[in-house]
């Protein structure tokens, strides 16, 4: 969990912010959860859903820069299974904004040449958007500059169940043994296994919770919380975030004494 003060950053403009990221060491993947477009429409007074409008704005900014600065994948948090109990209303004006930005951004895509793609479940997802979603992963399947992925109708305890009943599948099929089942088997079987590794998770708002996301993935990804709503993240709050992840120690359990030893060869 971050406990940077983002406050050392006032003094800083985003240009300079950008010459103190060190762009030899940035996440390959990073993943946010995209909280606080209601509470940013109520303080206007105004409808929830125009919070999501303007939080489309903090989308196409935040796939820019991390397409500009070399950031491999990014996968954001649209919509989760959860979310289907929300009002029917809500959840229909949700849909008609999701379909407009497949329409919308497809261009975009293709000339930043980056790769779409989703994943969750899609039995619930109006016909509409699941054309759109096949028409621009077809038109960006040779896009190669990063991969933005979208997580709709997603969650991670569903993408785990998922996992397990294709290897258990497998394993009726006689393809797959017990003694096969290890990590490795089980990455390869999950929605995000064409994805690098979990580098940066992101959350706005102020809540400091998973929310059931990339439950798997998030295993050894450091996480950034931040007080600001969706709709007012832009390039400032992303750069912060990446610089809050370049002070991490990431040590995957070992200890400095270990990495000394490895490093060196001898105990220093």
């Amino acid at each position: 969990m971050s406990t940077l003060d983002i406050t050392v950053y006032d003094q800083y403009s985003n240009e300079e912010l950008l010459t103190r990221l060190d762009l030899k060491r940035l996440p390959r993947h990073v993943a946010v959860i995209m909280d606080g477009n209601g509470r940013w429409a109520k303080s206007r007074y105004m409808p929830r859903i125009a919070g999501h409008y303007e939080g489309m704005k903090s989308v196409r900014e935040v796939v820019t820069v991390c397409r500009e600065i070399g950031i491999q994948a990014l996968t954001l948090y649209a919509f989760s299974q959860e979310n289907w109990n929300r009002p029917p209303k809500e959840v229909g004006m949700l849909m008609k904004l999701m379909e407009g930005y497949l329409k919308s951004e497809l261009d975009l895509l293709l000339e930043q040449d980056i790769r779409f793609m989703t994943i969750g479940r899609y039995d619930l997802l109006p016909k509409p958007i699941l054309q759109w979603i096949d028409k621009v992963e077809a038109a960006t399947r040779d896009c190669n500059k990063m991969v933005l992925t979208i997580a709709v109708s997603y969650g991670g305890r569903g993408e785990i169940v998922d996992a397990m009943q294709a290897i258990l599948e497998d394993y009726q099929k006689g393809t797959v043994t017990i003694q096969d089942i290890d990590e490795s088997l089980i990455e390869r079987h999950l929605y995000t296994t064409s994805l690098p590794e979990l580098d940066l998770l992101i959350r706005t708002s102020g809540e400091a919770r998973i929310s059931n996301f990339l439950l798997w993935q998030v295993a050894y990804a450091e996480l950034h919380f931040t007080k600001t709503l969706w709709p007012d993240f832009r390039r400032r709050e992303l750069l912060i975030a990446l610089l809050d992840y370049q002070t991490r120690d990431r040590r995957f359990g070992r200890t400095l004494q270990l990495d000394r030893i490895q490093t060196s060869g001898k105990l220093s």
